[in-house]
């Protein structure tokens, strides 16, 4: 008998498993410009979206565009901000990496010139610079690892807006339900050894104590392949 896994049924496309992205403002990116020009935008409004963890702010660029960029701490509507390579250093401001100084806070990161803004992104977070080399500028990230990106990425400057947002406790689950449902989040995540037989291939009444290995090989069954996927090695690692 078949097991109804639960990585078997994503990308299905069952209103389960769907974003309700009709709901989102829109996509939070950087407008594009051409290299030595500055572009300065006025913020109309500061908006809610449910696809977002942080607040989003309307941007009327001077070349007609309007756009979303993630909020910084402080901003409020009729501010201006301005993106180029000569802009000021100041909460907002859009620049290259290359033109902003090492230890500056910076967020909506992109991963390549032109994309948009990639990373660090998620309300109260914030990114700094450590090094800036001639073809690579190395960005400490919120999670302390590091990173290489391009000289010509882009970056605002500043903390994204909302950082007390993890501080409120959900208090149901309820709450928490339907707050991980908006983003198309599966929650709760249950273990597999937690499950009856019937749903999955460490279920059963055991606990979590199987008498099976939980390794599987490359070349399993979809419905076997769960757990660690022809793993290195197993067990604590030594030092």
């Amino acid at each position: 008998m078949g097991k109804s896994l639960i990585q078997q049924k994503r990308g299905k496309g069952s209103p389960r498993y769907r974003a309700p992205s009709f709901k989102y403002k829109g996509e939070a990116n950087f407008a594009r410009h051409e290299e030595g020009k500055i572009i300065t935008a006025s913020v109309t409004d500061i908006v809610h979206s449910s696809g977002h963890s942080a607040p989003l702010i309307e941007l009327k660029y001077s070349n007609g565009e309007n756009g979303l960029v993630q909020a910084p701490e402080g901003i409020k509507v009729g501010d201006n901000i301005e993106m180029g390579r000569d802009a000021e250093l100041k909460p907002g401001n859009i620049l290259p990496l290359k033109n902003i100084p090492e230890g500056a806070s910076i967020y909506n990161i992109e991963s390549n010139p032109g994309d948009g803004g990639r990373f660090v992104r998620a309300s109260g977070a914030s990114a700094k610079i450590v090094t800036k080399m001639e073809n690579s500028i190395i960005v400490e990230l919120p999670s302390s690892k590091r990173r290489e990106f391009l000289p010509e990425c882009r970056a605002m400057i500043g903390i994204v807006a909302g950082s007390g947002r993890t501080e409120k406790p959900f208090l149901k689950a309820g709450n928490k339900f339907y707050a991980m449902k908006a983003k198309n989040k599966m929650w709760p995540i249950v273990s597999g050894t937690s499950m009856n037989s019937v749903d999955h291939p460490f279920g059963g009444s055991s606990s979590h104590s199987k008498g099976i290995p939980t390794q599987s090989a490359r070349n399993s069954p979809p419905g076997r392949k769960v757990g660690k996927i022809a793993p290195k090695r197993t067990g604590r690692h030594k030092r």
